[in-house]
Formats: C-alpha cells, sequence, structure tokens
C-alpha cells in the first residue's frame, strides 16, 4: 500500500462478464488437508446469480478433480446448493461440487442475505475438520459468524490443490461469467 497526499492507496479486481483470474502454479499456497484462511472485500452490488463466482484455492489443471480439492469464498445468490436468509446475495464456501453456507447443502438461516455496499467476507478450515464462515460490513463494525463447525460430509479431509483464482470456478466453470447486480 503506497500512501498519497489523499490518504491510503488501495488496490483491487473488478472481474467484468468473461473475465476471471487463475494461477495453476501458485507458489506457497495451502495443499492437502492443511489449515487455511482466506479473506476477501467485495462491492456489495456487484456478485453472481450462478455458480461460481469463487475467489481462493482451486485445481491446479482447470478441471474439476472432486470433491474437497477446493476452498473458496462464494459471493452470490446460486440457490442450487446452499441458501442463506432471504434471496441473497450470501458469504458461501466452494469447496467443489457445491457451495455450502454451513454442514449441509441446503438452507442455513444463520447465513443472512449480505446487504451493505462493501462486504468482508471470510472462509477458514483447520486441519481438525473445522470450518468457518464470517462475514461483516467492511466499511465499520465487526464480523459476524455465520457458520462453524464440521465440513459437509465427504469434504474431510480436505485435498487442495493450491491454485488461486478470482471471479471464477476452480474448474473454469461459465455460470459466474453473468454476475448479478443490485442497484448502486
Amino acid at each position: 500500500m503506497r500512501t498519497t497526499r489523499f490518504g491510503p492507496r488501495y488496490y483491487g479486481v473488478k472481474v467484468a462478464p468473461g473475465t476471471g483470474y487463475r494461477n495453476n502454479d501458485a507458489k506457497g499456497t495451502t495443499t492437502g488437508n492443511a489449515a487455511e484462511g482466506m479473506y476477501a472485500v467485495f462491492d456489495g452490488t456487484h456478485y453472481n446469480g450462478g455458480c461460481c463466482f469463487d475467489y481462493g484455492n482451486a485445481e491446479t489443471n482447470s478441471v474439476d478433480t472432486g470433491a474437497g480439492h477446493m476452498e473458496a469464498i462464494y459471493f452470490g445468490n446460486c440457490n442450487v446448493w446452499g441458501t442463506g436468509q432471504g434471496s441473497g446475495p450470501w458469504i458461501m464456501g466452494d469447496l467443489e461440487n457445491g457451495s455450502f453456507s454451513g454442514q449441509n447443502a441446503k438452507y442455513n438461516g444463520g447465513d443472512p442475505a449480505i446487504n451493505y455496499r462493501f462486504v468482508t467476507a471470510v472462509v477458514k478450515g483447520d486441519s481438525s475438520n473445522l470450518w468457518v464462515i464470517r462475514s461483516g460490513n467492511a466499511a465499520s463494525g465487526s464480523l459476524s459468524t455465520y457458520y462453524s463447525g464440521p465440513r459437509p460430509s465427504g469434504y474431510y479431509p480436505m485435498k487442495k490443490e493450491g491454485a488461486i483464482i478470482l471471479g471464477i470456478g476452480g474448474d473454469n466453470s461459465h455460470g459466474p461469467r453473468v454476475p448479478s447486480m443490485r442497484g448502486s
């Protein structure tokens, strides 16, 4: 971060339809069942209505290699796998072959719809099967825990591969390429 006469300068990436970032040869990223934590700050008006608008750890070959091969933050209102309160968008974890808002692939009443202008999202997991989803208003306040408990069935131990993705699915899925937008 560089400071200007107007204060700190921050950098980010806007993922427009048809774009995304992937590094299949990242160095120093988490693999296997090792503990991992990640966070992102999102524009609360820019989210996805399909799978998978993900930011995090994914397969190194751009192919779906099975459940537990990725661990990424999902921000959107896709309701194919898990959902939270209302019509979304929600913070969920994409673990490949499912986006989850809790332990099961269904409704998690502890995962509220997000309506902040800027959103902080956190997904973390440890090697003992504890998995946590947290979020909050990035402009003020603290984070709330939306889920803390065991991973979904079939997702422990994890088999993370360590690629980095921003705004796409672990298998380069096409669904994230058409974001939903709420009025800004």
